[in-house]
């Protein structure tokens, strides 16, 4: 799921390599470096789904809870074709992260089925989010492990999931699972609220750097749900979005796009390339916008390049093309650790993915709370409950980052694992064991 550059090593390899620098800066115990030096529990399962034309086939699936010392395991399930264990576990790894960051009760958890959901009809996608479901629900619950929406999955898949969970159970239990259907228990705001936690990232770095909207320019690389409703709120904010990418091409417009034609284009065509577009309508005549490819878009002379799609996108071959003057993360892990160096070295800081893209999770955290108390709040209310928790919590970590003098991503990882390390802690150390 990664570029197609050479791995030098696993991604989880590359991951866990941050974590070196970070444990000696906060002078750890010895026990927790042994703890997240693997995942606490990973399970593989084999899904059989009979195929509308009669036949078998099994899909390969996994679950994956890295640390459960900060509460139950929390994290998306993504039906990807490149899906593999060594990426859910990856993922799984930087959600216990961005939990801790912004200070959930939750640890990090993640799940994968390899599949590519395009090629299934609606009754193929049903039978293989339920089938998941049965696979897992050892080790689902709203105690011990809450899955939500990632790639390729949405509410839909998540209502299909959470009714299997039920039946498993034969009770109703709508906090195993978060990004449901609003009339399955889901929480208004919850679809928006990955882009709209990232802007309040981006918002907040702007305002520290005395950097109106209006004379900043976006290129935002994927235009899934998270990138989609970022890249809408930024225009709406007036921030000027001068290109927007999908998996299939890039368009590029000097004068600034409007996300929300794009999109419903998109939706219909299924996918950006070649697209005519204009203000009032996606097929008039005053189309401005020229098409480009990924790599042209990641190396754009823009204020900000915004990264929304998928992990391993800017790494050591490209990291030196980048011309943005941010790197802004919404999806998991876009930046290498050898391409956060070259960046570095160029001083084109990151906004990291632990911090800007906990406002999905956030939302997932106030799902759960009105699934458990019987209540469902209004979208005013659940995104108020969002900005106030990002805005205290990633205050802290540009605040660590200035005084520190290190990257956000690294007062990032300080601020999280640190809170992750202490109740490692509290049960007891060797130190508190005599050795």
């Amino acid at each position: 799921m990664s570029g197609n550059h050479d791995h030098e090593r696993s991604l989880l390899d590359d991951a866990l390599s941050r974590l070196q620098d970070i444990f000696d800066r906060l002078d750890v115990a010895d026990d927790v470096r042994a703890r997240l030096a693997q995942p606490a529990l990973a399970l593989q399962v084999g899904i059989p789904v009979r195929m509308d034309d009669g036949r078998l086939e099994v899909f390969t699936g996994w679950r994956v809870h890295y640390d459960t010392m900060r509460g139950p395991a929390k994290g998306g399930v993504r039906f990807h074709p490149a899906v593999n264990r060594d990426e859910v576990t990856t993922l799984a790894f930087w959600m216990a992260i961005k939990c801790a960051v912004v200070d959930l009760p939750f640890g990090g958890g993640k799940g994968g089925v390899a599949v590519d959901p395009k090629k299934l009809s609606r009754l193929e996608l049903e039978r293989l989010s339920r089938g998941y479901m049965r696979a897992v629900a050892d080790i689902v619950g709203p105690d011990r492990d809450i899955p939500a929406p990632d790639v390729n999955t949405n509410p839909t898949v998540m209502g299909w999931m959470a009714d299997e969970y039920d039946a498993i159970v034969r009770c109703q239990q709508p906090a195993v699972i978060t990004g449901k259907p609003l009339a399955l228990g889901g929480s208004p705001g919850r679809v928006e609220s990955t882009g709209r936690g990232a802007l309040q990232v981006l918002d907040m770095w702007a305002r520290r750097h005395d950097r109106k909207p209006e004379d900043t320019t976006l290129a935002v690389q994927g235009f899934g749900n998270a990138g989609y409703h970022f890249a809408r709120l930024a225009h709406e904010r007036g921030y000027r979005v001068v290109a927007v990418s999908d998996s299939k091409g890039a368009i590029f417009d000097a004068e600034g796009l409007s996300p929300e034609p794009i999109w419903h284009h998109k939706n219909e065509s299924r996918e950006l390339k070649g697209m005519v577009y204009c203000e009032e309508s996606v097929l008039c005549e005053c189309d401005r916008s020229t098409a480009m490819s990924q790599d042209e878009l990641l190396a754009l002379d823009a204020d900000v390049l915004v990264l929304a799609a998928l992990e391993d996108q800017i790494h050591a071959d490209n990291a030196g093309n980048v011309r943005a003057g941010l790197v802004l993360e919404i999806a998991n892990g876009p930046v290498t650790s050898e391409a956060d160096d070259v960046l570095a070295s160029r001083g084109i800081p990151v906004l990291p993915d632990v911090l800007a893209n906990t406002g999905g999770v956030i939302v997932s955290h106030l799902e759960w709370v009105q699934n458990r108390i019987g209540e469902q709040w209004d979208e005013d209310t659940v995104n108020a409950r969002m900005a106030e928790r990002i805005a205290r919590e990633a205050e802290r970590v540009m605040d660590r980052a200035a005084k520190d003098e290190v990257s956000y991503r690294t007062a990032a990882y300080l601020q999280g694992i640190g809170r992750i390390a202490e109740a490692i802690e509290q049960r007891g150390t060797a130190s508190d064991f005599g050795s």
